[in-house]
């Protein structure tokens, strides 16, 4: 299962992206040791390396908030994964209580992107 997947880009890391199956929603990023990555695969539930406090952690464990795998593809570089999950428990998905983790809007200037040519 493992050889699929090149862990070795970032020092043994590997970035998952998780995103709702239903409505397509993109719900957080975490990162995946090998060990991790099997037992996400074998439990099928999502289960991420803590980098600050140096062990796993299965989402939902203490909240309820469990993130069940429906399907998982990685991207052509075999470096990343994409997580379809079914959202459990009441649903909020982030420490912060909301479902989704990217919630913080950022400023873009777009007048850069105009003068370039960029479609909007």
């Amino acid at each position: 299962m493992n050889e699929q997947i090149d862990f070795e880009k970032m020092q043994g890391l590997l970035p998952a992206v998780v995103q709702d199956a239903a409505s397509g929603e993109v719900l957080m990023l975490g990162f995946m040791n090998r060990e991790a990555y099997e037992k996400t695969m074998q439990a099928g539930f999502v289960t991420f390396f803590s980098r600050t406090r140096n062990q796993l952690w299965t989402k939902g464990e203490t909240s309820g908030n469990r993130l069940e795998v429906v399907s998982a593809i990685t991207d052509c570089d075999r470096d990343t994964v994409l997580l379809q999950v079914r959202v459990l428990g009441e649903g909020m998905v982030c420490h912060r209580g909301t479902r989704s983790c990217f919630t913080e809007t950022l400023p873009v200037n777009k007048a850069s992107s105009e003068a370039e040519g960029s479609l909007p």
